[in-house]
């Protein structure tokens, strides 16, 4: 059996959990015998050879015919309703006003198909060129679902909907969009309608539904209308043998160190995170807060650091990727996942796999599956603060919930993840 599947990240260079589980997913279907092809919108000159047998292609190195050259005209078209539906996507950059996009858009759109080029340029990244991107990136999906050979088709979030949704099309081969993450968990209820619409529009176009986990499921039927019957949860897993080896790193401090790992945004609820730690240092000192991630909360985080007075004992370490996330966790007492809302966190999979004991929102996907981590409600800074206290005091506490919870997670791997969506595939071509 072959895929024909869309991601937008996929590792060394990955912006958090989105390109870990890609990778993770692709192995595991490797691993159950799929041929995998997957297609990223480019390679940057440091991409380093992928670890699995897999065809790794790029979006920007996809010669077009010239009539696929023409089909640009469909992501102009765009520009005819941007001004309503245009907003800044504050969960992937910092704020920039909607004029000023829909300036930068106009000007794009000409300047990126030379009329006798059959190369299209992408970034990669979640830039202020996002809307266009992922346009072109359907340019690729149409081009590919008419030339290339594959059984079905796979979509990893929003910004590869469209690119399924026109591999379909000219195809007649069956998609399934995976959902890692929705629009209400990026932005709760101030959300963007054109990533929502967008979102919808690949979820009704689907054969099937993937999420990562039930508390997603739940958010697929409950906001978006989409039939029970069409939705599968498949859990997220994590590499234990990527994360087995110890560093021998000595701490640099005696002080223990309470780690916070990922977008300092909204979603991952950092300010509940730098409030309770304000709370714990009114009781412990020996004690060391780090930030490690960046996102368009960070200044005002820093900004709240100072204004309490805690910026010797709180560290912002900026985006970290490879050996450098490795190090975080060997140096680390205790990891805390306070997310708003969280469709599943793979890194509290990591950090046990490091003997790290854990504090993971109730709104967290992975809350399904670790049932014995030590959980809170996101908003109550107080219960946040005392369990921080609670696990870095008594040590067999902490001891006792990472052995439980490393338990839980034995037998759960990304072939187990690939043997179930491989499950979905043949349903679809029986």
């Amino acid at each position: 059996m072959k895929v024909l599947m869309f991601g937008w990240e996929f590792p060394p260079f990955i912006s958090g959990g989105l390109g870990v589980a890609s990778h993770g997913i692709a192995k595991g279907l490797i691993n159950n015998g799929i041929e995998v092809t997957f297609v990223i919108p480019t390679k940057r000159k440091q991409e380093l050879i992928p670890d699995i047998n897999i065809r790794l292609l790029a979006a920007d190195e996809v010669a077009l015919s010239s009539g696929f050259v023409r089909a640009t005209k469909e992501v102009e078209s765009l520009s005819a309703e941007i001004e309503e539906k245009l907003l800044p996507l504050s969960p992937y950059y910092t704020s920039i006003s909607s004029r000023e996009m829909i300036e930068h858009f106009f000007g794009r759109v000409e300047s990126v198909y030379p009329k006798r080029s059959t190369i299209l340029d992408f970034a990669g990244n979640y830039g202020n060129d996002l809307f266009l991107e992922v346009g072109k990136y359907s340019i690729i999906g149409k081009y590919l679902g008419a030339t290339d050979d594959f059984d079905i088709i796979h979509s990893h979030d929003w910004v590869t909907f469209p690119a399924g949704v026109e591999a379909k099309k000219v195809s007649g081969k069956p998609l399934v969009v995976h959902i890692h993450a929705t629009e209400f968990d990026r932005s709760g209820e101030n959300i963007n309608q054109w990533v929502y619409d967008t979102e919808r529009y690949g979820m009704e176009n689907a054969d099937r539904i993937i999420t990562v986990s039930y508390y997603t499921r739940n958010i697929i039927i409950n906001r978006y209308g989409i039939h029970p019957d069409k939705v599968d949860v498949v859990h997220n897993a994590v590499d234990k043998e990527a994360h087995r080896k110890k560093l021998g790193i000595e701490k640099p401090l005696k002080e223990k160190i309470v780690l916070f790992l990922g977008r300092v945004t909204m979603q991952k609820g950092p300010d509940y995170f730098l409030e309770a730690a304000n709370v714990v240092l009114e009781k412990l000192k020996n004690v060391r807060f780090v930030m490690a991630g960046s996102g368009d909360m960070l200044p005002r985080m820093i900004n709240r650091a100072a204004e309490l007075k805690i910026t010797d004992k709180f560290h912002f370490t900026g985006f970290l990727r490879g050996l450098e996330v490795e190090r975080i966790y060997t140096m680390s007492d205790l990891y805390v996942m306070p997310s708003v809302s969280e469709p599943f966190g793979i890194s509290a999979f990591e950090a046990l796999l490091y003997d790290v004991p854990i504090i993971i929102s109730k709104r967290a996907g992975v809350a399904e599956v670790l049932k014995d981590a030590m959980m809170v409600d996101f908003w109550d800074v107080q219960r946040l603060a005392d369990r921080i206290i609670a696990l870095l005091s008594d040590e067999k506490l902490a001891l006792d919930m990472v052995a439980r919870c490393k338990a839980e997670i034995q037998n759960i791997g990304w072939n187990n993840a690939g043997d179930k969506i491989k499950a979905v595939y043949q349903s679809l071509l029986q």
